[in-house]
């Protein structure tokens, strides 16, 4: 599907989520993560998001829970050490919104938590696109 991540890109991903069974069998985190950046990408709300992904409770909780333990910020950490750079940044003064950033330009999440995690997915999903064609 249009927003999912590649085989590549969850390869890369796959090994920096948090693996912690709770009581309940866990939802498979690719489809989860999916959900998530069809969110990212598509601008709707949560509740739009289509029944392919599961429950939208599940991927916002999820969302929520993994930019609370930072696991947003340890992939960037992670992607950025794999490939020796200092320093990344997007500046938006001089680089366009691009469509995978439009969600974080939309009204439904005004925390500025969740507005600054948005960036980091956003960033990470470009971050693989761009190293997986230099590969």
């Amino acid at each position: 599907m249009r927003y999912e991540l590649i085989d590549d890109e969850w390869v890369a991903i796959k090994p920096m989520l948090p693996n912690k069974p709770r009581g309940v069998p866990r939802v498979n985190d690719r489809r989860v993560l999916n959900g998530i950046f069809w969110v990212l990408r598509s601008g709707a709300p949560w509740r739009d998001l289509p029944d392919n992904f599961g429950p939208y409770t599940t991927c916002y909780n999820r969302f929520v829970r993994w930019r609370r333990a930072g696991v947003w910020a340890k992939i960037m950490s992670a992607l950025a050490g794999a490939h020796n750079a200092a320093v990344q940044m997007i500046d938006t003064s001089i680089v366009r919104v691009h469509q995978h950033c439009r969600r974080v330009a939309t009204r439904y999440d005004k925390l500025a938590a969740n507005y600054l995690a948005f960036v980091q997915l956003a960033s990470i999903r470009l971050w693989l696109r761009v190293n997986e064609s230099t590969s």
